[in-house]
């Protein structure tokens, strides 16, 4: 009797919480534990940092310099001057302040670096969830077009669809998501592939479970993880094709951003006039940016999948 009143109230207390209370308690779980495996990464953890230091920057940017500094017809400073107290990072080919010009050109690499990424991810699931689960011509002919979009080199297809399209900032944005989306398709469809052998898939099929039940309720939850993990990695291309495609002159040209600031730089005779303040400094928040995406994704990735820790 003791021994039943001792056992009643937790299992009063289980039946009384709902399946959606009861899913949200384990999210919160997982979120909790995976924060605290993250945060014990230590180069995990600096990538992290170093990213909301770039987003603060790019948030707050009007209220740390002067969009009027952006105009090259207001610019008031000398022509390639170098760094002075009032010019700590000197100034352009047009006069204006490069300290004011890197602030500001974070906005353009973040924006597009996420929102491609975001389109990518979605076709590369997608594509990728669809070419595991489905059988026969289908998924035979979605493998295949994968493959088709992987083998073509991405910096010419990205500059042929950049010229169809044009150089706004949109386009750019449409070029980098429509040709990065075949490595996370061929990911999430081993990913699928490896779920399909499940006994729980099996147990689910044989209750009469369709396809679209099977890609919703049980494949797309266990490739969630890695498509997080996908996503942070993927930034940092999308980040650094962005700053290709401006450096080569197919950006939008009335936006400022790194890569624009590498193009001026270089069609200036930077390099040759020495003035090393108009080209390091770009080019130092790049590699920063896409090194921390790097870690922040690498760290994510040992979470998701520890074997691959192991591996390393």
């Amino acid at each position: 009797m003791t021994s039943a009143h001792r056992t009643s109230p937790p299992l009063a207390e289980a039946a009384e919480v709902s399946p959606r209370a009861l899913r949200r308690r384990l999210r919160r779980q997982a979120a909790a534990r995976t924060w605290a495996q993250l945060r014990r990464n230590r180069l995990g953890m600096t990538g992290l940092i170093v990213l909301v230091l770039f987003a603060a920057v790019a948030v707050f940017a009007p209220w740390l310099a002067d969009a009027n500094e952006l105009r090259a017809s207001q610019a008031t400073g000398p022509l390639l001057a170098p760094p002075s107290a009032d010019y700590p990072l000197g100034t352009d080919d047009n006069g204006r302040s490069v300290l004011a010009l890197l602030i500001f050109g974070s906005r353009v690499p973040l924006i597009v670096g996420l929102t491609a990424t975001v389109i990518s991810m979605v076709i590369g699931t997608i594509v990728g969830i669809a070419s595991g689960i489905l059988d026969g011509f289908a998924g035979a002919a979605l493998f295949r077009v994968t493959e088709w979009f992987l083998v073509i080199p991405f910096l010419p297809l990205a500059l042929v669809l950049a010229t169809l399209l044009g150089g706004s900032l949109g386009s750019v944005i449409l070029v980098i998501g429509i040709t990065g989306w075949p490595s996370t398709a061929l990911l999430i469809r081993a990913q699928t592939l490896s779920v399909r052998e499940r006994p729980f898939i099996e147990r689910a099929q044989i209750l009469g479970a369709g396809r679209w039940h099977l890609m919703s309720r049980h494949i797309f939850p266990n490739v969630l993880p890695l498509v997080f993990a996908n996503t942070t990695l993927t930034v940092a291309g999308s980040v650094l094709a962005e700053t290709t495609l401006a450096f080569l002159g197919f950006g939008d040209p009335t936006a400022v951003s790194w890569g624009t600031m590498l193009n001026a730089a270089f069609a200036n005779g930077a390099v040759s006039l020495g003035a090393w303040w108009f080209l390091i400094p770009p080019g130092i928040c790049v590699v920063l940016v896409v090194l921390a995406f790097t870690l922040a994704g690498q760290a994510l990735e040992d979470i998701v999948n520890p074997r691959l820790k192991e591996s390393r």
